[in-house]
């Protein structure tokens, strides 16, 4: 390690870990000052969707700057934000036409749920106050979106802080024993939305929240047949209304660049962020029905607002973004390529007998850990499989990322998701690495006594 990487650092974040200091990155592969590269295997946070050092992103960001950095939103329109709304509605849902900016993940949430309560108020049903989300989910870190979200280990410390909301079980037809493929299979899971309702009393059930895909809390659960349609059906019966969170699955990584545009049900409010800015610049948005917007902003506007939203440097980057997805046809790669990397998945399931199932849809793929198939156990939480796995692909340059499966305290996936613009050749990369450190946490697990079967 050089001196700098030595040196005691005043950032901290979640873990302990050491890692190197990053000099550049491009397109999927990054290197530290050592010259040592890593393959980023999962865009980041599943975030850099197009991939590192974009030429044409970085002129985009290079002409915005010398025009303006920064315009509040209550002082000036600029270009860029209205051109990228704009853009922002041709790529959603028919009548999903108003589009409001913020800077991350968390914030477009926030701002999902809280133009939904004020549509509920100007609506005169004040009684709508209670957001249904699902466990295990995870919707962001503010206290807003901590007490949708259903992960325990990371909302535990913070429940006297937060309104704790109701929850219905995910859809994990495979954890389940359910067949994925059979309608009846959907049906089931949103019937369990509709009994919650009814027990929390429908006049006072604001909206229930889902990401499409699953992103980190379920690792890239993809819904059973039927689900969204059911789940929009059991909304409408009761007058709920319905949020997609595509802060992981929006961006084109499923080959829609909304998600849940792979059903044919459409929601309400939708929050999107991460591959919105590609890790280019801080960008998210949430993206309403018109109707909705419309009755808050005559009963007074939108009680709202974040300094950063709306930002044109951010805007002119994230039109760029989405110009480079369509011009390179990265959501059609995101397909092909994403099944080349979901059955080499599957290939490494067949050595290795403690992985239990490879999920996901295009480029948004996982596979979870378990002790025995056949009952779906997983890997003792002690042993820590997920950060064990984890640090053994860093340490063969290769990127990806874990989470628990099992509310947070329990169980193990590993999300792998690289940039759009992947290659066929860099599949069988990742795959080659994975393989290896698949390999070598075996040994630790032998090492460790534990059989897998």
């Amino acid at each position: 390690m050089t001196d700098r990487q030595n040196s005691r650092s005043h950032l901290f974040y979640q873990t302990d870990h050491p890692r190197p200091v990053l000099d550049r990155a491009e397109g999927i592969y990054m290197w530290d000052v050592d010259g040592n590269r890593f393959i980023d295997g999962s865009s980041g946070a599943m975030v850099c969707n197009i991939g590192h050092s974009n030429p044409h992103v970085l002129e985009a960001m290079r002409r915005q700057m010398e025009r303006s950095t920064f315009g509040y939103r209550l002082h000036f329109v600029t270009e860029a934000s209205e051109a990228l709304a704009a853009k922002t509605v041709d790529l959603a849902w028919p009548g999903m036409d108003r589009v409001f900016f913020v800077s991350g993940g968390s914030e477009a949430v926030e701002s999902a749920l809280k133009l939904a309560r004020q549509y509920a108020v100007a609506s005169g049903q004040d009684g709508r106050w209670k957001v249904i989300s699902r466990w295990p989910s995870y919707h962001g870190c503010t206290l807003g979106a901590l007490a949708i979200s259903g992960y325990d280990v990371l909302t535990d410390p913070f429940r006297p802080m937060m309104q704790a909301m109701p929850k219905v079980p995910a859809p994990r037809a495979w954890l389940d024993g359910l067949d994925p493929a059979d309608p009846a299979t959907g049906r089931h899971y949103a019937e369990q939305l509709d009994t919650k309702i009814r027990e929390e009393g429908a006049d006072s059930v604001l909206a229930f929240i889902l990401e499409p895909v699953g992103g980190a809390s379920t690792g890239a659960l993809v819904p059973p047949a039927g689900y969204m349609e059911a789940v929009r059906e059991v909304c409408d019966r009761h007058g709920v209304l319905l949020i997609h969170d595509e802060v992981m699955s929006g961006g084109g990584r499923t080959g829609r660049f909304f998600g849940g545009q792979n059903w044919t049900a459409a929601p309400d409010i939708l929050a999107i962020s991460k591959g919105f800015g590609a890790g280019y610049v801080p960008l998210g948005a949430m993206v309403a029905r018109g109707d909705i917007v419309d009755r808050v902003i005559a009963k007074g506007g939108f009680l709202h607002g974040f300094t950063y939203a709306g930002n044109p440097l951010a805007c002119a980057t994230g039109l760029a973004v989405i110009e480079e997805i369509e011009r390179q046809g990265m959501m059609a790669n995101a397909v092909s390529t994403g099944a080349l990397l979901k059955a080499g998945l599957a290939r490494l399931m067949e050595r290795f007998a403690f992985i239990g199932d490879v999920r996901g849809m295009g480029l948004l793929l996982a596979f979870e850990l378990v002790a025995d198939r056949r009952t779906k156990e997983p890997l003792p939480a002690a042993f820590r499989a997920f950060d064990r796995l984890t640090e053994a692909a860093y340490q063969r340059g290769l990127i990806i990322y874990p989470r628990r499966s099992r509310g947070g305290y329990a169980g193990d996936h590993l999300i792998v998701a690289p940039p759009m613009i992947t290659t066929p050749a860099q599949v069988e990369e990742i795959l080659g690495l994975l393989g290896d450190a698949l390999a070598a946490f075996a040994t630790e697990l032998d090492e460790a006594g534990i059989r897998c079967t």
